[in-house]
């Protein structure tokens, strides 16, 4: 029942600023992607995410995420979703909050694997121009018993259209 409850007020919500006419021209779509190779190694991984952008310097969205990653023979395929807050001071500095869920099955080619799902809340600091934004963050929910990431620090790249 608390589900259908959130969906329709999701639902009537966006119907409500939809009906305003500059609504579409403050959504922004873009994101992230990884590419790594290395010795025995491959990262590859996209974010395609989308944001709205209020009158004060804060935006909001929502974002999904797929990662693959194999060194040796262990591979990982992580799947996730996240809710994004950003904020644009007038210096050119973009701060960041990202709460992620995270699904991941880490897997030998030999066989045998694990299923994982853990929570991550990253805080970042980028600097923006224009409609990208390169930066760190730090991930405050890290437990490296759970977490398939070797550190609670990322780099942060965004590209918004």
């Amino acid at each position: 029942m608390k589900k259908q409850i959130l969906f329709l007020f999701l639902g009537l919500s966006l119907a409500t600023f939809s009906q305003k006419s500059d609504f579409w021209s403050r959504v922004q779509y873009g994101g992230g992607f990884t590419l790594g190779f290395g010795n025995n190694q491959t990262n590859v991984g996209i974010s395609p995410s989308a944001i709205y952008n209020f009158d004060n310097g804060f935006a909001l969205g929502t974002s999904v995420t797929y990662l693959h990653s194999r060194i040796n023979d262990f591979t990982t395929n992580l799947y996730g979703a996240s809710l994004i807050s950003l904020y644009q001071t007038k210096i050119g500095v973009q701060l960041s909050g990202e709460f992620d869920y995270n699904f991941a099955r880490q897997s030998l080619l030999s066989g045998g694997s694990v299923n994982t799902n853990f929570p991550a809340l990253h805080l970042g600091i980028a600097y923006n121009q224009g409609r990208f934004a390169v930066g760190i963050r730090y991930d405050v929910l890290y437990d490296e018993n759970k977490s398939v990431f070797a550190s609670p620090i990322s780099p942060v790249v965004r590209f918004y259209f």
